[in-house]
């Protein structure tokens, strides 16, 4: 959970105004690294962690099944370009679950 920005203001301005920051540290009770950060970013906001780009267009990979429901991951991956262990991952996060057509309704071969 991130710190509260009234306090992140209060330790930039007690080491604006000469403090040290180790003091800081220990009067604000956080740590020595949180106090170098906040001192040395322009905005004091909290800042939500960046993700990796992702190699897969997911919604490209929506309208593909739409059109092409029979397709292997296999033949998908090698479509887009990456593993077929990707495209399972992405079809699990979208809610695409296994095709359950069978013959007969209720009976399995």
């Amino acid at each position: 959970m991130a710190y509260s920005l009234d306090l992140r203001c209060r330790v930039v301005n007690y080491v604006r105004k000469g403090g040290k920051k180790s003091d800081a540290s220990r009067l604000f009770s956080i740590s020595l690294w949180c106090v170098n950060d906040w001192c040395n970013r322009k905005v004091r906001e909290a800042q939500r962690p960046k993700g990796r780009p992702r190699k897969l267009d997911w919604e490209a990979l929506k309208s593909d099944i739409e059109k092409h429901p029979d397709k292997l991951l296999r033949e998908r991956a090698k479509e887009f370009g990456v593993w077929p262990n990707s495209i399972w991952y992405a079809c699990r996060c979208l809610g695409v679950t296994h095709k359950k057509n069978f013959p007969v309704q209720g009976k399995r071969l």
